[in-house]
């Protein structure tokens, strides 16, 4: 689980404050101007906050579905608990993996990997965007791509997937942006896969009610601290790891233009994990039929303040913050507030999203192994593609 914000760096070597030389060939890295920190900061904010507004408003739709594939796995009280657990297992595996075997060939694995997630990740986020640029005869031929295991009465399938002349389109797309980040490691690369994933993550993880939300933060909370200001875990592995698993912009755009390499980073945890959060909040809004959105519009600007505060206290001390830290308070005191104000917390407490609106929702069983939202995606399609003969429209991310 990466879930930090941190200072600059260059994408390859270790963190550099604004105005840290860079010894790489000797020269001096002249220092970010105000213009370009407010530029990459302002621009970490808004990548933040598009998959969380966007993945809340898909959740809804996710929740309400009457197909069985469509159903989002349900994070209960006992996997947030453990997840932590399992979280902290995984990222010293990898700062152990980093300092005892070749970084390049690892890094080289888990592109490949990455780069399949990828493309399934950014064909199910732009599939709904481009339904809607297809002509009314466009010609959708159907087909279906089946694995099955063993012959006669003992076959049993493995994947039994449908799809369309769209899905195909989207991702032939999607991977074309795949070979880019395959061959160029392009920062603007990055951020459409880390974008993709932050946005399938909130539409298709959800928490069963407020209480395991709680939990979950509660116990991140203490993790990020812990990984982050205790050791120097995190940040290694986040400045190690190759993958769309977290959101750069740079500081020397304006200076570079897209070429730039002077890196401040974002990590996927601190978009998906609070992102969540605020889509079971806009759910239970809507479970109150008042047609309004107040806990989520007010957990939506709390997460405004938590990120804006977490980069102005990293600006200030140049190191880089444990975001959850500022997250969770934010998160979860803004909107207990106005339900104490309102006299909601009972009803708050006491909402059931898998009983309201997720009545037959399977529970979450396993946990990523790599650090990152992305790994909890990959298990969510591995399991909707063993799903038997269902399909999901449009929705490539179940292959």
């Amino acid at each position: 689980m990466d879930s930090t914000l941190s200072e600059p760096h260059n994408g390859s070597g270790p963190a550099e404050s604004p105005a840290a030389p860079s010894a790489a060939n000797g020269t001096a890295r002249p220092p970010s101007t105000p213009e370009g920190i407010a530029l990459a900061y302002g621009s970490l904010l808004l990548m933040a906050l598009l998959p969380i507004f966007f993945g809340a408003l898909r959740s809804v739709r996710c929740a309400r579905s009457k197909n069985a594939s469509d159903m989002p796995e349900t994070i209960t009280s006992r996997d947030a608990a453990r997840f932590p657990i399992i979280a902290s297992c995984t990222l010293l595996g990898l700062y152990l993996f980093f300092k005892i075997f070749s970084q390049e060939y690892i890094n080289l694995l888990l592109s490949m990997y990455f780069f399949v997630l990828g493309i399934l990740a950014l064909s199910h986020t732009i599939s709904p965007i481009m339904n809607k640029f297809f002509p009314a005869n466009f010609p959708n031929k159907q087909y279906q791509l089946l694995f099955t295991q063993g012959s006669g009465e003992n076959k049993e399938e493995i994947v039994n997937y449908e799809f369309d002349s769209k899905d195909l389109v989207c991702l032939t797309l999607s991977s074309i942006i795949g070979v880019w980040y395959l061959l160029r490691k392009h920062w603007i690369a990055n951020n459409l896969f880390g974008l993709a994933f932050s946005l399938n993550g909130v539409e298709l993880l959800h928490l069963n009610n407020v209480s395991t939300g709680c939990i979950l933060l509660g116990g991140l909370f203490v993790y990020d601290i812990f990984w982050v200001f205790g050791t120097n875990v995190m940040v290694t592995v986040a400045k190690s790891f190759e993958a769309p698993i977290k959101l750069v912009f740079p500081q020397d755009l304006l200076e570079k233009g897209l070429e730039a390499d002077n890196f401040a980073m974002l990590g996927l945890g601190d978009v998906v994990i609070p992102g969540i959060f605020i889509a079971l909040l806009l759910r239970f809004d809507i479970s109150l039929k008042k047609n309004t959105h107040t806990y989520f519009y007010t957990s939506f600007v709390a997460y405004i303040f938590g990120l804006g505060l977490t980069i102005f206290i990293m600006h200030v001390f140049k190191h880089a913050q444990p975001a959850l830290l500022y997250l969770v308070p934010a998160c979860i005191g803004f909107p207990l507030l106005v339900a104490l104000a309102k006299g909601e917390v009972t009803e708050m407490f006491s909402y059931e999203s898998s009983a309201e609106i997720l009545p037959h929702t399977p529970r979450l069983t396993h946990f990523p192994t790599v650090s990152g939202s992305p790994a909890s995606l990959a298990d969510s399609m591995q399991q909707k593609a063993a799903c038997p003969r269902r399909r999901r429209p449009h929705s490539p991310s179940a292959l």
